[in-house]
């Protein structure tokens, strides 16, 4: 005998002494006196009819059927004794009609049907006594009780009928499926309350009904329960199918499982002659692995392996060295984009022969991908000799290239670096003749050797690039405004704005220090747009807030990387919608040089943003290479004088000569001119006498915080005590008035 069936008899004998108290209990209490043709017909019914009544619990071999409530009403209208009896009767009879045959009876399903009748006596026995008990005889709280102590007799009896059949129905299930009870209790048996409660109520209905002898009410609460009884069996009949469905689809599962698994054996058994097949060709496998498909030279892999072995030499901790190029293309990518990627890789194939050609026996050339090579020399104890090795690939890279009649150049910047102890990886000696390469292209070099200062560059330079972008994001750049002053009037005429960085932990930065790593990283673009849109925003309130200031002008450097962002005359625009600002008050400050790395495309962006209303100057004149055909297709409307040219002024020379010719050349296109960098009363009386039209510089002030402008504003600062005496040449005088109102 298994553990289980000795679990499951021992349960079984658990359940006989209750049982056989509850039949005692019922013979003993047996109403003799009440036997009758209604009592006779109620036993029937319930044991030959509602049996057929049923509807089977999901997942379960237990079942609810109508007898239920028909026993239900035999204990109300009987008492419990007949309630008892006719309930184990019923199940007794239930069960065989439910087993799934009518052959001879198996050990088990007799044990099943025992179980049913002694679980059916004990319940009803349970709750005929608990009825007794808090409410006394049925029959006198049908005749002579309210209806509100009916309620609550049906209450208790459905509730103490629904808790001990389930628990016994569900400990007997659980003990025989190896579950745990509650957690058949919570699946398969609660949903049974309804039935329950229904049937309780039902019987409740009925039996006030046959004792005022209503018929109406009788066929009423008859239908009304026949109703709830077939939506009920509908519904456990569709999850009794969803449930076959369920099985079923398990059973097509383990079908097709056992289906792949053949699959999966077959597949195996190819696979293992695949890889015989394969272990035959390795060599070809492996040359794949650590060449490159292009040009067929080493790929980076072969190239770390090599390196990793180099710096394994046991001569490597005692001085000796090798060295490492790194060789990466200039401006290949114009070849990809102007001739074709094909043409590219035609390209890549001929630098890749050059270099194996030129390169010595005991040196490895390799590809590292896209436009990047390596050469690897193991002997580099004359560091003279690699730095010349190096000179001599950029020059065999720059020699002419000819495909079909077609003649193209290429060059490189190369980063050469040493082995040295502090070498541990492959990866390491990569990296540092990588930032060696990248100082070389910065400087505009052809080679440049790896020194240590140059990684601390480059991790001060990478720490600065992820604080630059965290310091846009939290609004850690600040502007300064530096005043612009009317040189006629010596009264203020706007302000240029400028960024400045205030570090968390290093304090003040300078423009010269983060400006130029912007441009290079793109993140001038998204600054200047802050930047002009704070500057805007501040104008305006400025003009607000201060009478005579209506038409204060704010300048805000562009950078050249604006021209290749097509969205820049949207965003300007979107900018000056948002802050509500005069455009003829914003100024646009561009240097000579951005406009002429792409002149057609900077012009026509330039025409965009004057049609916006916004006014433009060009910053640093002077000091670029433009052309006078190019300057005269600018719409611009001033030049700012380079400080260089305004700092030494105050000495007769040629930067004298130099200011004047600019001035003569601003008056000829018509263009208001400001110099930079005034710094004392000698420039700023040559600049008047000059007819320049606006001055910058810190003879009338710094760059100020915002807190130190509206102190001017409130103090309302001039300098006209600067000019002294010095007399203004009237075409001057009468084209700053001109350009006065223009403004206005």
């Amino acid at each position: 005998m298994s553990d289980k069936d000795q679990t499951l008899n021992t349960s079984l004998l658990m359940l006989i002494p209750p049982g056989i108290t509850a039949i005692g209990w019922a013979l003993y209490n047996f109403p003799v006196g009440e036997l009758g043709l209604g009592l006779l017909l109620l036993s029937v019914v319930t044991v030959f009819f509602g049996a057929y009544l049923r509807i089977q619990i999901s997942r379960t071999n237990l079942h609810l059927t109508v007898s239920d409530a028909l026993i239900f009403l035999s204990l109300l209208v009987y008492g419990g004794s007949v309630a008892v009896l006719l309930a184990m009767i019923e199940a007794g009879l239930s069960s065989l009609k439910l087993s799934p045959t009518n052959k001879s009876r198996s050990r088990t399903s007799w044990r099943t049907i025992l179980t049913n009748v002694l679980t059916s006596g004990f319940s009803t026995f349970a709750t005929a006594f608990l009825v007794e008990v808090f409410f006394g005889r049925p029959q006198q709280v049908l005749a002579d009780g309210g209806n509100t102590t009916l309620v609550y007799l049906l209450a208790v009896m459905a509730v103490t009928q629904f808790v001990c059949n389930t628990f016994l129905a569900s400990a007997y299930a659980a003990i025989k499926t190896g579950r745990r009870m509650f957690q058949v209790w919570n699946e398969t048996c609660f949903n049974a309350l309804a039935m329950f409660s229904t049937g309780a109520v039902m019987a409740g209905l009925a039996a006030k009904a046959l004792e005022r002898i209503d018929m109406v009410q009788f066929a009423l609460a008859t239908g009304f329960f026949g109703l709830i009884f077939f939506a009920f069996k509908r519904y456990a009949d569709d999850v009794r199918r969803t449930a076959d469905d369920l099985e079923e689809t398990k059973t097509a599962r383990a079908d097709d499982a056992e289906a792949h698994i053949a699959e999966l054996n077959r597949l195996v058994d190819q696979l293992k002659n695949s890889a015989d097949e394969l272990s035959e060709s390795r060599e070809q496998f492996r040359y794949a692995a650590y060449h490159d498909a292009i040009t067929g030279l080493p790929n980076r892999n072969y190239i770390l392996g090599l390196i990793d072995q180099l710096l394994q030499r046991p001569g490597i901790q005692c001085g000796e060295k090798f060295a490492v190029l790194l060789i990466n293309l200039n401006r290949f990518r114009s070849i990809n984009e102007s001739l074709g990627y094909q043409t590219g890789d035609r390209v890549i194939k001929h630098l890749a022969k050059r270099l194996s050609e030129m390169s010595a026996l005991n040196e490895t050339v390799g590809h590292l991908g896209a436009d990047k090579f390596a050469m690897v020399i193991p002997s580099a104890a004359n560091e003279e000799a690699a730095t010349e090795r190096a000179e001599a690939v950029g020059k065999c890279i720059s020699e002419a290239i000819v495909f079909k009649g077609r003649t193209l150049y290429a060059n490189a910047s190369i980063g050469l670096v040493f082995s040295s102890p502090n070498h541990f990886k492959a990866e390491e000696v990569l990296r540092d003749s990588d930032i060696a390469m990248y100082h070389a292209k910065d400087n505009r070099r052809s080679w440049s050797v790896f020194d240590r200062s140059m990684r601390a560059r480059a991790v001060t330079r990478q720490q600065m690039e992820t604080d630059l972008r965290y310091a846009i994001v939290c609004n850690e750049l600040q502007l300064f405004y530096q005043p612009i002053v009317n040189l006629a009037t010596m009264k203020l005429h706007g302000f240029e704005a400028l960024l400045r960085w205030k570090h968390p932990r290093k304090g003040m930065i300078q423009p010269g220090d983060f400006i130029p790593l912007s441009e290079d990283t793109g993140l001038i673009v998204p600054m200047t747009l802050q930047a002009l849109e704070n500057a805007c925003g501040q104008t305006v309130k400025w003009q607000r807030e201060y009478p005579g200031h209506e038409y204060l002008s704010m300048s805000v450097n562009l950078s050249g990387k604006h021209f290749a962002d097509p969205a820049l005359v949207e965003q300007v625009e979107n900018i000056l919608k948002e802050t509500a600002i005069d455009p003829q008050c914003v100024k646009l400050e561009i240097t000579e040089s951005s406009t002429m790395e792409d002149a057609e495309n900077a012009i026509g962006k330039l025409n965009q943003l004057k049609k916006a209303g916004v006014r433009l100057s060009i910053d640093d004149f002077g000091t670029g290479y433009s052309s006078l055909s190019y300057l005269r297709r600018l719409p611009v409307d001033t030049l700012k004088i380079d400080r260089s040219f305004v700092s030494a002024m105050a000495e007769p020379g040629e930067d004298d000569e130099i200011v004047r010719t600019i001035m003569a050349l601003a008056h000829a296109l018509k263009l208001d001119v400001i110099a930079e960098g005034v710094e004392n009363v000698q420039q700023l009386a040559i600049l008047r006498r000059l007819g320049c039209q606006f001055g910058q510089g810190y003879l009338f002030a710094p760059p100020l915080p915002l807190d130190a402008v509206e102190k001017m504003f409130r103090e309302g600062t001039n300098w006209a005590d600067l000019a002294g005496d010095v007399l203004l040449p009237h075409d001057t005088e009468s084209r700053e008035l001109s350009s006065f109102k223009f403004a206005n």
